[in-house]
């Protein structure tokens, strides 16, 4: 009997790939402590979930951590945070500075609930100090912060920002899109900063290659007045609000 096909098959080896040396990198004690690791994970979700059981209704914004104090997007984000406030809105941003900083500055001046979801990373991201003493989370894992930033959110409103502000837009799009989160609204604010990011979505993506349907872009708005913005999420509700997951 031939056996030479299982005789190769036994003789080929797996390649072995090279790994870091490196002392801050160790194989075997890195993947023996993964299945221990879910339990801070875990941690995290529950200060999450038990911070937000008596926030209400909120609206998330996001917006770039480098603007500056009295700056026309700092202004913005300031005078926004108040509106929704006065509307009854709890304010929900990132925790550090910039924008929102003055998202939930706006939030405290009218005495609304100004609640900041940090994130701790290596250059040290510090709270800012307008949010709610018993509404700051900080969280060591992305994923889990951003559950937190979508499943109370009534909107999103995004200013001008970086990477960080379209990761946070595209996962709010993806997530309606495929029907794994309620519909809501996804504000970009600032017409001649995402425009361009806006046509590119409905002239590339929907009409020239047909990636998307024109649904949906039917939760997807850009405006300039804050204003506007709050009467888009009061009219995106009719029969009241609702978590999103």
């Amino acid at each position: 009997m031939n056996t030479s096909g299982n005789s190769s098959k036994e003789e080929k080896k797996r390649p072995e790939l090279p790994v870091s040396k490196h002392p801050a990198f160790n194989r075997e004690s890195d993947f023996m402590v993964d299945g221990w690791r879910v339990f801070k994970i875990m941690a995290e979700f529950v200060s999450g979930f038990e911070t937000m059981s008596d926030a209400g209704p909120a609206v998330t914004v996001f917006g770039s951590t480098r603007v500056s104090e009295g700056t026309p997007e700092y202004l913005l984000a300031e005078k926004l945070g108040r509106l929704l406030a006065e509307e009854g809105f709890a304010v929900i941003t990132g925790g550090g500075p910039g924008v929102m900083e003055a998202a939930n500055k706006g939030a405290q001046s009218v005495g609304g609930v100004s609640i900041g979801f940090n994130i701790k990373l290596p250059n040290q991201q510090n709270p800012n100090r307008y949010i709610d003493q018993d509404k700051l989370v900080s969280f060591q894992y992305f994923f889990v912060r951003k559950v937190m930033f979508l499943k109370y959110a009534q909107a999103f409103i995004a200013l001008p920002g970086g990477f960080g502000t379209l990761d946070e837009v595209s996962e709010a799009i993806t997530l309606i899109q495929t029907g794994k989160s309620e519909r809501f609204p996804v504000i970009l604010m600032g017409r001649s900063y995402w425009d361009g990011f806006y046509r590119w979505i409905k002239e590339t993506m929907l009409q020239e290659n047909g990636y998307i349907s024109e649904e949906d872009l039917g939760f997807i708005y850009l405006e300039e007045s804050p204003e506007a913005v709050v009467e888009i999420i009061k009219g995106f509700y009719p029969d009241g609000y609702v978590l999103n997951f």
